[in-house]
């Protein structure tokens, strides 16, 4: 691929034209930062158009994970292929288990402002292109009819039978989903995208279009990144809300809360253990333990674990040996999986699973899908979900108000 460089001023500028440009492609993604420092990331922007592969299900085999520039997803579902564990609840988007395009265009908007193009051809008229002012009219039909797949009575009833098998020692946690569905006609995805990005400046947000699946992602979280033998996983367990009287006691809280920090350091113990079944021998550490970290609407607890990759691991062996990100699953992580499955009404598909890019070296980055809206226009079918972890000092009614809370902001969006 031929490249080209230049320099933009204004990364919201350029997000704003490249999603205009979305409505012409069919494969087409894009990953922000969003600016947050959290983000360890040497870039505001990465994204590709085009398709000259497109990798679904079976068709995506261990070395198309390897080098070479790829965009795509892993449903929650393809924890199938790593785990005994089935799936068997109803699905309601249709999406595949994991999707993979190798992109025509690759963009890449640098912190210092620099913009690298890489294009199969014509790369110079593809950066005009890029640099071009938005011109969109945008339609105002951004609003979405969201109505839960249980009742509150029901996610209480079933977060008590949880705890009785944590009482019972069958579990030590589990993330407990519900789901909201809409249906629609006409949507303007990416209008609706922009208010969900302006209510909460996610550090991991993705924008992905692959056909008729399009993917609006505002994600506060890293599922796991790969920069040469270095892994990096930053598992989210814990929640409060934003005050925009006095914060810093609402982080104090948090970060002082026994069952936040109870669920917190169990979903590390798994991360690492995770971790090291593809890193080299002492390498796993917790860089970071109980981090809290202020977002637009709530207060998050972030915890680091990275280890060293063991030599001759390929990329499909490290997703295998994690995934699920244990944030999603529970502790011990298959029967958590199994107990979670028999309690939700739908299956995740799509939410609970990870949206990022595989670069040219090899390198990659993943987060984890939530606080997102997975759309199915053939079907006219729009899917949120939204969860929490689930341990013995949990309150099923303070459980579901959390469960409201992480879904504000994108319930907000889609009136």
């Amino acid at each position: 691929m031929d490249c080209a460089s230049t320099h933009i001023v204004d990364s919201r500028t350029l997000e704003n034209r490249l999603l205009e440009l979305s409505n012409s492609r069919s494969f087409f993604a894009m990953y922000t930062s969003n600016g947050y420092p959290n983000s360890e990331k040497c870039y505001e922007l990465i994204f590709g158009w085009g398709a000259k592969a497109v990798y679904t299900d079976q068709e995506l085999l261990p070395e198309h994970l390897e080098k070479g520039w790829k965009f795509g997803f892993f449903s929650y579902e393809l924890r199938t292929q790593f785990e005994s564990v089935t799936q068997e609840n109803q699905v309601l988007g249709n999406w595949p288990k994991t999707q993979f395009f190798v992109p025509e265009v690759v963009g890449v908007l640098h912190i210092d402002g620099r913009l690298d193009v890489w294009s199969e051809d014509a790369v110079d008229e593809v950066l005009n292109e890029l640099l071009l002012p938005s011109n969109e009219v945008e339609s105002e039909v951004t609003s979405l009819d969201f109505e839960p797949v249980e009742t509150k009575q029901e996610y209480i009833r079933n977060v008590n039978a949880l705890k009785d098998h944590i009482q019972r020692g069958d579990i030590y946690e589990v993330n407990y989903c519900t789901g909201f569905k809409a249906e629609f006609e006409k949507l303007n995805s990416v209008a609706l995208f922009k208010k969900m990005v302006e209510g909460t400046l996610a550090p991991f947000s993705a924008f992905v279009k692959m056909e008729d699946y399009e993917l609006l992602c505002t994600s506060p979280e890293r599922f796991i990144k790969r920069e040469g033998r270095k892994l990096c996983s930053q598992p989210i367990k814990g929640t409060n809300r934003y005050s925009k009287v006095d914060n810093e006691s609402a982080k104090i809280a948090l970060a002082q809360s026994e069952k936040e920090r109870a669920e917190n350091v169990m979903i590390v113990d798994l991360v690492r253990n995770d971790l090291s079944r593809v890193a080299a021998k002492g390498s796993v550490k917790v860089s970071e333990l109980f981090g809290t970290y202020a977002f637009k609407n709530v207060n998050q607890l972030i915890s680091t674990v990275e280890a060293e990759l063991r030599e001759g691991v390929t990329n499909w062996e490290i997703i295998a040996a994690s995934f699920p990100m244990g944030s999603m699953t529970g502790a011990p992580k298959v029967s958590a999986m199994e107990l979670a499955e028999r309690f939700e009404k739908v299956a995740r598909e799509v939410y609970s699973g990870s949206v990022g890019y595989i670069t040219p070296e090899g390198d990659f980055d993943f987060n984890v899908v939530i606080r997102s809206i997975a759309l199915n226009r053939k079907k006219g079918v729009a899917t949120l979900h939204v969860g929490g972890a689930i341990t013995i000092l949990s309150d099923a009614l303070q459980e579901y108000q959390e469960c409201l809370l992480k879904a504000e902001s994108v319930l907000q969006a889609a009136k």
